[in-house]
C-alpha cells in the first residue's frame, strides 16, 4: 500500500470525524463519498479557493445528505451504492461500548441488550469514523465522549463496520 495514499485515507477519516464533532454529540449516522481532490478541482475549479492546491493523493469527503429512511445501520448500508467516480466512503456513527470483560453478562435479546448496555456503569460513548477505499485500504478514528481530547487511530478498530461500509463500494 502506497504510504501517501494511506495517509490521505487516514486524513479523510479524521476530517469527517472532526466535521461531525463540530455539531456535538448525540447525532445520527453521517455518510460521505470520498472523491479524488484533483478530479473534483478539475470538474469544479471554483472549489480551489476552499480546498487549496490539490495534493495528487488527497481525498475530499462529500457529505451525503437526506439519507434514506432506515431502522438500523445495517439497513442503511444495505441500500447504499456508489457510482464509479467515488473512490471510497466514510461513515461516522456514535456507539456505546464496554470493555470486553464486561460483555459476558449481556442479554441475548436485542432490546434487553440495549437497555442493559445503556445502564451499564462501565459503558463508554464513542464516535467512530470509518473510511474505506474500493480496493481495500481502511482507516478508523475513535473518540470517547469522556476523553474528547484523545483520538485513537488504526485500520482495524471496528472491522465489522469497515467491512459493511466496504460492501457499499462493491460492484
Amino acid at each position: 500500500m502506497d504510504a501517501a495514499r494511506l495517509a490521505a485515507l487516514e486524513t479523510a477519516a479524521l476530517e469527517v470525524e472532526q466535521h461531525v464533532a463540530a455539531d456535538g454529540w448525540d447525532a445520527p449516522p453521517r455518510l460521505f463519498a470520498l472523491v479524488p481532490t484533483a478530479e473534483l478541482l478539475a470538474a469544479e475549479p471554483a472549489l480551489a479557493v476552499q480546498l487549496g492546491p490539490a495534493d495528487p493523493e488527497a481525498l475530499t469527503p462529500v457529505e451525503q445528505e437526506d439519507l434514506p429512511e432506515h431502522d438500523t445501520l445495517d439497513e442503511l448500508l444495505a441500500g447504499i451504492g456508489w457510482p464509479e467516480g467515488v473512490l471510497g466512503a466514510a461513515l461516522v456513527v456514535e456507539r456505546l461500548v464496554l470493555p470486553p470483560e464486561a460483555e459476558a453478562g449481556m442479554p441475548g435479546d436485542e432490546q434487553e441488550a440495549l437497555d442493559w448496555l445503556s445502564s451499564h456503569p462501565q459503558r463508554q460513548e464513542v464516535r467512530v469514523a470509518v473510511a474505506v477505499l474500493r480496493d481495500g485500504p481502511r482507516a478508523c478514528v475513535l473518540r470517547m465522549r469522556a476523553h474528547e481530547e484523545e483520538v485513537l487511530r488504526g485500520p482495524d478498530l471496528v472491522p465489522a463496520l469497515a467491512e459493511a461500509l466496504a460492501a457499499t463500494l462493491a460492484d
